[in-house]
C-alpha cells in the first residue's frame, strides 16, 4: 500500500471516529506510533486542535526520557494530556502490583474509560506487531471491558459499521495496515519528533534471555549478570522492566530505516518480554481490556 493510500485512511477513520462517537480519546504513550497517530490526528482537522482528549495509561515504570517527551510533544500541539496512573489503581485496590506493571494497565485504561464517558478510544496497534492485533477491526466493538474476536463485525472494503449498543464502546486503529518501517518512512517524511530512546545512544545494560535491558530504578541485574555499556536504541517504548533494547548505530530515522529493511524479527518479537510468555499473552491481555 502506498504511503499516500495509508496516511487518507488513517485520517478517514480519526474523523469518522469523531463524526460517529459522543467522547473520544487518543491513546498516547510517547511511542512512535502513539506520535505518529495525534500528528495525524493534528492534521486531520487542521488549523482547529483536534477535538478528542490525549490519554496516556502511566504504568510508573515509564523510561524518564518518554515522559518528558510526551509532555512536550503535546504542548507543542497546544494539547494537555490526561494521565490514568496505574500507581493509583494501586493505591485504590484495584489491581495487585507486580514487577512487571505491563498487564495492570488493562483495569486502569477500563477504569479511565469508564470515568472519562468513552465511547471511542483511538490507539496506534498495528496489525503486523503481533498475531492478536492482526485479528482487530479497524472499529473494534467491546461488549464493556472484554474483547471476544470470535464475535467482531466484518469490515468489507473499509466499510465500518458505527453503531453501539448499550454498554458497549469502540477501540479505533487507524494505523493497522501500517508496518514498522510504514511507521518509519512517515516520522521522516514529515519530521515527526520522537524520544532520543529511539535513536541509538550509549547506555548500561545487562543480558538476560537474550535480551539487553537497561539498567534502571525498576530493573536490576542478577548477581550472575554482567553490566556493560553498549551503543543500543529501543524499536518500541513500553514499561521499562520488560522492554528490551538492540544493537544499533542508527541515530537517524533514515539510518533506522535502512537498518529496518534488513530485520528478520518483528520489534515485539526482538524487544518486548511480556510477548515471550506464551504464544497467547497478548491475546490474554487483550480479552482482559488491554489494547
Amino acid at each position: 500500500m502506498s504511503a499516500r493510500w495509508l496516511e487518507d485512511e488513517a485520517v478517514f477513520l480519526i474523523r469518522e471516529a469523531v463524526a460517529v462517537a459522543r467522547r473520544v480519546a487518543l491513546l498516547f504513550s510517547g511511542g512512535k506510533d502513539s506520535a505518529v497517530l495525534l500528528h495525524l490526528a493534528s492534521r486531520a482537522f487542521a488549523p482547529h486542535p483536534p477535538p478528542l482528549i490525549v490519554l496516556h495509561v502511566d504504568t510508573g515504570h515509564n523510561f524518564p526520557e518518554v515522559l518528558r517527551f510526551r509532555d512536550d510533544f503535546c504542548a507543542g500541539l497546544g494539547l494537555r494530556c490526561q494521565v490514568a496512573s496505574v500507581e493509583d489503581s494501586i493505591a485504590r485496590g484495584r489491581v495487585q502490583d507486580a514487577p512487571s506493571r505491563n498487564a495492570l494497565q488493562s483495569v486502569t485504561l477500563c477504569d479511565a474509560i469508564d470515568e472519562g464517558g468513552f465511547d471511542a478510544v483511538l490507539g496506534g496497534a498495528r496489525r503486523d506487531e503481533e498475531r492478536a492485533r492482526a485479528k482487530e477491526r479497524l472499529f473494534s466493538v467491546r461488549a464493556g471491558r472484554r474483547w471476544v474476536p470470535e464475535r467482531q463485525r466484518p469490515e468489507l472494503f473499509d466499510v465500518v459499521n458505527p453503531h453501539l449498543g448499550d454498554g458497549e464502546h469502540f477501540r479505533i486503529f487507524p494505523l493497522s495496515n501500517w508496518t514498522e518501517l510504514d511507521v518509519w518512512r512517515y516520522v521522516a517524511a514529515h519530521g515527526v519528533a520522537l524520544p532520543s530512546l529511539y535513536f541509538a545512544h550509549e547506555r548500561a545494560v545487562f543480558a538476560r534471555d537474550g535480551l539487553w535491558y537497561a539498567v534502571s530504578q525498576w530493573l536490576a541485574p542478577g548477581a550472575d549478570e554482567v553490566v556493560v555499556t553498549k551503543r543500543v536504541r529501543f524499536r518500541t517504548v513500553g514499561d521499562a522492566t520488560c522492554t528490551a533494547a538492540v544493537e544499533s548505530a542508527a541515530s537517524d530515522p533514515a539510518q533506522v530505516i535502512a537498518e529496518l529493511e534488513t530485520a528478520s524479527l518483528t520489534e515485539r518479537g526482538a524487544t518486548r518480554a511480556d510477548d515471550r510468555t506464551t504464544d497467547a499473552a497478548m491475546e490474554r491481555r487483550k480479552r482482559e481490556g488491554y489494547f
